[in-house]
């Protein structure tokens, strides 16, 4: 069992400390001090000015307590002067023992009970004064604005600290919450760096290794058929998509490596011919049909459509065991449909669905606000050229659906 010890000491987070100040015990000596020269003005018998000096000493000490409790020690300073002057000690006003108290209740947030006890406390003052017989003129034309403007004033300055405390408090808090939010922004674009760089390699490669394994058995084929020219062009194939994974490669390494220089440009839809063809030098026929004005596709649009025919194609090469595949594609002023349907073996094999392939594809999609749809052939629904899905009673289909409205181009 784990047993945790805290110390008195310990503040917790979030908890303002309420312990006794330097600063409270400056006020506190104060207040002492003020009465303690009342007492050696006014000159009273000796046992008066032990009292009064005692009664002081209390003043000071609620102080030391009103950080912790300022509305028990305003109540109590409040009665403290009241028997203060009912035992006729030396006077001393009311303003001035109450002040530290009361600056220090309105710093602690409790502005209207300190002015409260203030204005009470001036009442009975000025009441008890002219009942006693002062000067009117004296007691309410003089003193009364005197001792008003010092309540006021040190009430004022409390919540003035106060509220300058708080504000200082609330722009720590955003500093703190707006760097946290950077770190949590670069952190997350960090990520999307490293998701889209694992994409990037996953399709190139795998697409290379597939046509050049495939191709690599039409080759051997040929050569065992001592057909040289079926074989030399296997080997063209596979020179040519090995040369075109290299320069993507290397644009790839070298944005990691932040190199200068001029990239390989990101293929798009305009390559999308050409990556059928090699698919097609393989021996697997690829019909490809493209309808709409897709000469005006935004370029990220285009990227994500051969990426994702080029996944497609390459899952075909792998796992279908396909003899032909659809590639249909259909643009729209706001909208681009795609359609990959294979006449293989229909359902994916185990792991198929769970693959990097699959998840990439349907995170470059998701980016651009689109949907994946992938499954067997014949329980497919329309497909994007606006036919059936083609494939017969058996083979996969992938369908994707992008938004084009509001998509830079």
């Amino acid at each position: 069992m784990k047993i945790t010890i805290y110390s008195w000491s310990t503040r917790l987070e979030g908890v303002p400390d309420t312990s006794p100040t330097r600063a409270d015990a400056l006020l506190a000596a104060a207040t002492l001090g003020l009465v303690a020269v009342a007492v050696a003005a006014d000159r009273p018998a000796p046992g008066g000015a032990a009292l009064a000096v005692v009664v002081g000493a209390v003043l000071g000490g609620l102080v030391l307590y009103a950080r912790r409790w300022p509305l028990p020690a305003l109540v109590a300073t409040a009665v403290v002067i009241l028997g203060y002057y009912a035992l006729d000690l030396p006077p001393v006003g009311v303003a001035a023992p109450a002040a530290a108290v009361l600056y220090r209740v309105s710093e602690r947030g409790r502005v209207v009970p300190a002015a409260v006890v203030a204005g009470s406390l001036l009442a009975v003052s000025v009441a008890a004064r002219l009942v006693e017989g002062d000067d009117v003129a004296v007691v309410v034309g003089t003193e009364l604005g005197s001792e008003a403007a010092l309540l006021l004033a040190v009430i004022a300055l409390g919540d003035a600290v106060r509220n300058r405390r708080s504000l200082r408090a609330a722009l720590v808090r955003q500093a703190v919450a707006a760097d946290e939010e950077r770190h949590r922004e670069a952190a997350r674009q960090v990520e999307a760096e490293r998701l889209r760089i694992a994409r990037e390699v996953h399709d190139t490669l795998g697409h290379t290794m597939s046509v050049i394994t495939l191709q690599s058995a039409v080759a051997r084929e040929a050569l065992a058929d001592s057909d040289p020219a079926q074989a030399d062009n296997a080997l063209a194939a596979i020179r040519s998509v090995s040369g075109s994974a290299m320069a993507e490669l290397r644009a790839t390494l070298g944005t990691l490596r932040r190199e200068p220089g001029p990239r390989e440009p990101v293929p798009g839809f305009d390559r999308l011919p050409a990556l059928v063809d090699g698919v097609r030098r393989g021996g697997l026929v690829v019909d490809l049909r493209i309808e709409g004005p897709v000469d005006t596709l935004p370029a990220v649009v285009g990227s994500t459509v051969y990426r994702v025919v080029q996944e497609a194609l390459t899952n075909v090469l792998r796992h279908a065991d396909a003899t032909r595949v659809t590639v249909a594609v259909r643009a729209t002023p706001g909208r681009l449909a795609l359609e990959v349907v294979d006449d293989g073996r229909g359902g994916p094999p185990a792991g198929y669905g769970t693959g990097q392939g699959l998840r990439g594809m349907a995170e470059r999609v998701a980016l651009l606000g689109g949907t994946v749809e992938t499954g067997t052939a014949a329980t497919g629904g329309t497909g994007a050229t606006g036919g059936r899905a083609t494939g017969g009673s058996g083979g996969f289909r992938v369908s994707v659906h992008l938004p084009l409205a509001g998509v830079a181009a």
